[in-house]
Order: C-alpha cells, then structure tokens, then sequence
C-alpha cells in the first residue's frame, strides 16, 4: 500500500524533530517532561505541518502504554467507548494514549465522555488542534491538560528535512538525480513553515521528473501559492487582519501592504476592506477627516474592480492612512460616553432639547430653546446634556494640525 514519504520518513526521536526548539530544545519543557517519562495529558496547539503528530508518537514509543489514534473529524462516541472498553484488559495494561486529532471537531459531549478515564489516569490524552484552544477546547479539558504551542517551521529549518528527504529519495534510486541550485531553498521558503508539504513537494518532483535533473522551474511550479497560511474561520484569518490594522495604526506603510497582499493573496478582499475602513476613522480620525471619504472611495472603486485588479485602490488607502497624522479623540470620545450609557448615567432630556410636539399642551414652560444661527458666530451658551451630566467632558481636543486649529477657533468665540 502507497505511504506518502512525509509520514514514512517521519523522526523518530525529539532530536530528529525539525523546528520547536523553544520547547524541544536542550532544556525545552516539553522535551524535559517526555524524558521524564511521566507524562501529563497535553494539547499541541499550532499549524499544520509543525511537528504535532510526530512528537505525539515519540512520546507514546516511550512509554508503557498503548497508542490509541483517533482523528475527530471522522471519530464519534462510539470510537471512544470501544477504546474505553480496552480499558483495563490484556489489550491496554499500561492504560492508553490517545492521541486525538484536530480536537476542536468534537463536540461537548465528546470531549467531556473522556473526562473520567482523564480523571483516573487511565487514558492520557495528547490532544492535537490547528485552532485557538482556549476557544475551542473545553474548559473541564483544558483545565485537565497542559497545552504547548507549535510554530510555523523556519525555512532554515525546513531545508534539513527537505535535504534529508532528497537522500532518502535518491538512495532508492539506481539512479539518483541532481538539483538545480536553489531548489531546496526554494522548496523551504515555498512551504509556509509546513515540514509535511516541503516532502511532499519534493516527493512529486521526483516522480515527475525528467532528464535526470529537478529544475528550479519546476519547483516553482509544484509550490504556487503553497506559502500561504490562511483559514477565514481561524487563527491565521484574525492574525493578518490585526496585523494589517496595527501596521496602519503604527504608521508603517510597508508592514500595512506586506499584509494586505497575504489577504488579497487569499481572496480575503472584503476582511482587506473592512479594516481599512474602519482604520480610517479609528486611527487617523479627526487629525485628518478627508481621510474617510477619501478611503471609502478606495474601498468602492476595489469592489467595483474586484481582484486583482482591486489590489490598486487598496494599496493606495493603506500607503495614504500609513502616513497620515493620527488621532484617536474620536475613538476615546464615544467610548467615554458609551460607557456612561452602559452604566445608567443617562438622565432626562434638557427641555430645550425636547421635540416642540408637546408645546403648548399643558408643560408648565415652553421649551425655550435657542436657535444658534440667529446669534454671533453660529453659537449661544445653552446646556445640552441632561442635568446629571452637565458638566461631563469625552472630548478632548488632539495635538494635532486640524483639531488644535479648531480648538483655538472654539476657544476665541466661547470665551
């Protein structure tokens, strides 16, 4: 039966594990409980292609106990109970490993049918996800395990298990063929810190090649878009778009356009358009009110076009929002005044300030407001918040260009 190389050549020992030195490293914690040997239940949280299978089963060859595999995607209850029903029998007598994959597909129920054999420590659970675990593990499990995280691999990285790959590969072969430079460096960087498909790349390059040599065309072909890391429901989806906002926020054009291209690159154009929008009332806000209009105009013109074309109007609004004077008085305002909302710090209407619907049928005073426009400047001193609020301030003016120079014009004509 076929055995996809990435799984047949797969390390047997933490030392041949590519990448997670931050905790398989010399004095690593995780690398430091499995030499132990007492070994707690555990979730590995981190993309795919990282290493979370194969330290899985490191740790199982290492202890006493049998390895159990289930994959939650396909696995129910019923796959839990026959592995329960093993329990205490000739068949487990160390007790169990479960090593239960991609975790986050099972249910409550699932996930809380293991807690007693959690309990009692006879099933261990190495639990695997590619998503937030905080989000989607529950917390009776969680509260039960240790959860360590897994990171992209770095290219560097990668090229080892690329290299090693291509020896194994060759010595099959009656005869071995040559690689053009720059093809594992290139393998590596394609993969987007994923071990599983940086082997298989270089397992289809091999069974496809031709004239006894693996070009670097053909590399570039077999690993088109494979860099990207992207998942619209998951972590990576929020990252990018957090990392786009922020880059606006701190002024760095060339930040704010590397992530725009990972979310155009994705067909994220609607995420790409909501967060411009929004940054161009959050962060530039009133230090630059034109950056809004114009920003919305990007934003249309990019629908209208769709990509890739929409990829121009955008790059324009990251460039201009990037380099634009910032304030966030807008933001602080409204939130200040929310949260008197929230807490009830609200009050009746000032009279002046009601609608004059209810004039003249029997209020003890009419509402005697004042119509700015008829006074000097466009402006009369009346209150408008409610009495318990009245002297309340959320604005405060920024140090800004425009809203210093509307201060001093406010300042001059209130005084």
């Amino acid at each position: 039966m076929y055995q996809p190389l990435a799984d047949e050549i797969r390390p047997d020992s933490l030392d041949d594990v590519v990448g997670q030195r931050h905790i398989l490293g010399k004095g690593g914690m995780l690398r430091r409980i499995v030499e132990s040997g007492q070994i707690p239940n555990m979730i590995f949280y981190g993309p795919s292609g990282t290493g979370k299978t194969t330290v899985a089963r490191i740790i199982a060859q290492r202890t006493n106990r049998s390895l159990r595999k289930l994959n939650a995607t396909t696995a129910g209850i019923a796959d839990i109970k026959k592995i329960i029903e093993e329990l205490d029998t000739f068949l487990t007598p160390g007790g169990v490993l479960l090593y239960l994959d991609e975790i986050q597909y099972f249910n409550k129920k699932q996930q809380q049918s293991l807690l007693e054999f959690i309990e009692d420590g006879r099933i261990t659970l190495i639990a695997s996800t590619t998503e937030n675990p905080y989000f989607t593990v529950f917390n009776a499990i969680l509260s039960r395990s240790t959860v360590f995280e897994f990171k992209a691999v770095t290219p560097e990285e990668v090229q080892q298990a690329v290299k090693r790959a291509v020896d194994i590969v060759n010595a099959r072969r009656d005869e071995p063929l040559a690689l053009e430079d720059g093809v594992p460096e290139h393998i590596a960087a394609a993969c987007g810190g994923d071990v599983r498909k940086a082997i298989n790349s270089v397992e289809l390059l091999f069974s496809a090649a031709e004239g006894g040599v693996i070009t670097l065309s053909d590399a570039k072909a077999i690993t088109q878009r494979s860099a990207m890391r992207y998942d619209r429901e998951g972590d990576e989806h929020f990252d990018i778009l957090s990392a786009l906002m922020k880059s606006l926020r701190g002024s760095d054009p060339d930040a704010a356009l590397h992530y725009l291209a990972r979310l155009l690159e994705a067909g994220d154009l609607i995420g790409a358009c909501r967060r411009i929008l929004c940054s161009a009332s959050e962060d530039v806000g009133l230090a630059w009110p034109m950056a809004a209009p114009i920003v919305k105009a990007c934003v249309d013109s990019a629908l209208q076009l769709g990509l890739p074309e929409a990829k121009l109007p955008l790059a324009e609004a990251c460039i201009l929002l990037a380099t634009a004077p910032k304030s966030n008085t807008g933001v602080t305002a409204i939130e200040k005044a929310w949260a008197d909302v929230r807490a009830g710090r609200t009050g009746s209407i000032p009279r002046e300030l009601q609608n004059v619907h209810a004039d003249g049928t029997g209020f003890e005073r009419e509402q005697g407001y004042l119509y700015p426009h008829d006074f000097p400047n466009h402006w009369v001193r009346q209150q408008y918040l409610p009495d318990a609020l009245k002297d309340t301030r959320y604005y405060e003016f920024g140090d800004n260009k425009t809203e210093q120079a509307a201060k001093r014009y406010w300042e001059e004509i209130k005084k």
